[in-house]
Order: C-alpha cells, then sequence, then structure tokens
C-alpha cells in the first residue's frame, strides 16, 4: 500500500511526539547537584531569598515548571528549601516540606533558573513571612498535579501571602491559579 504524500509529514510529527514521550532518562539517575547559581552560604554574610523554576519531570516539561524557595538567613551558613512534591503524599505524609538543603539543584536532570531574587538589608523579614506562610499553607497532604494544588500552587500562595516578595510566576508554572 502506497502512503498518500499528505499523511507522510502527519505521521512523521506523530512519530516525534511520541519518541520524545519514551526517554532513555532516568529519574533516579538524574542529576540532582547544585548548579551553581546560589552565593556559597559559607562565604555570604547577606540574607538571600530566591524562587526557582525548573523544567517539570519527563514529558510535561515541554510545557511545565516545578518550582520551589530556598532560603539563607544573615549569617546563617546554610540553606533552607521550601518545597512540595506530590511523591511525598504516600500514606499521607506532608507533600511540604521545610529543610536544609542544596538550593539549587537540578530538578532530575533539568538546570534551575532564578524566578525572583531578594538579597541584603530586609531579607531576613521576608524570610520570616515565607516561613509563616509556609507552615500556614492549606493543602500539607494533597497533590494533584492538574489543576493543583501541587508544587506550583505552593508557591503561588506563598507570593499571596508574602506580596512583598513581588513574584510573578510564568504562564508554564501549572496549578499557580489554583489559589486565586
Amino acid at each position: 500500500m502506497v502512503k498518500s504524500p499528505k499523511r507522510i509529514p502527519v505521521l512523521i510529527l506523530i512519530g516525534l511526539i511520541l519518541s520524545g514521550c519514551f526517554s532513555d532518562k532516568d529519574w533516579r539517575t538524574a542529576s540532582r547537584e547544585s548548579a551553581g547559581i546560589a552565593p556559597d552560604p559559607e562565604t555570604t554574610e547577606e540574607a538571600v531569598l530566591h524562587v526557582y523554576g525548573a523544567r517539570a519531570w519527563s514529558w510535561r516539561g515541554w510545557f511545565a515548571i516545578h518550582t520551589w524557595i530556598a532560603t539563607k538567613r544573615s549569617s546563617e551558613a546554610f540553606y533552607t528549601v521550601y518545597d512540595v512534591v506530590g511523591w511525598r503524599g504516600g500514606e499521607g505524609q506532608s507533600v511540604m516540606r521545610v529543610t536544609r538543603d542544596i538550593p539549587d539543584r537540578y530538578w532530575y536532570g533539568e538546570k534551575p533558573r532564578i524566578i525572583v531574587e531578594h538579597r541584603g538589608t530586609g531579607v531576613d523579614e521576608l524570610i520570616d513571612a515565607v516561613d509563616a506562610a509556609a507552615h500556614a499553607y492549606p493543602w500539607k497532604t494533597t497533590y494533584k498535579a492538574f489543576p493543583g494544588p501541587n508544587s506550583n500552587t505552593f508557591t503561588a500562595w506563598i507570593a499571596e501571602q508574602v506580596p512583598e516578595l513581588e513574584l510573578d510566576l510564568p504562564f508554564s508554572a501549572i496549578g499557580s491559579g489554583y489559589v486565586d
């Protein structure tokens, strides 16, 4: 059977789309190392607050990002990371986590970028407000990739509670509209 010339481009396009759905990437071995973006907490005296975003895992990264917040108070020698991840929700566990961690980790192989940065005077107070908002987050044990609540809902919730962040999440932060 001879294929119609009009069908060939469509078949090629479908093949390309499907090939992107099956990756040789493995989340278990994907990089989670520092991207080298955040200032070294050991040598940085000033307070730092970053909101990061990186492409979501697998095919979701074609149109969506994952966001999180990293803070370092004045004179602290470590970062605190605030994030929400769905797989933590098993057996009623909290999907939200606040912990000392690498602030600018690759998100399972995807390099993060800074969405918002605050440094210096007044940032310790901003960090206090972010911390209070995070602990008041209403969906600590609930996660839905779409329409939310998800990692971007969490970051949007913080932004709504702390307008001084001056955080405007990009359109690709799917789930950020859940708080509206």
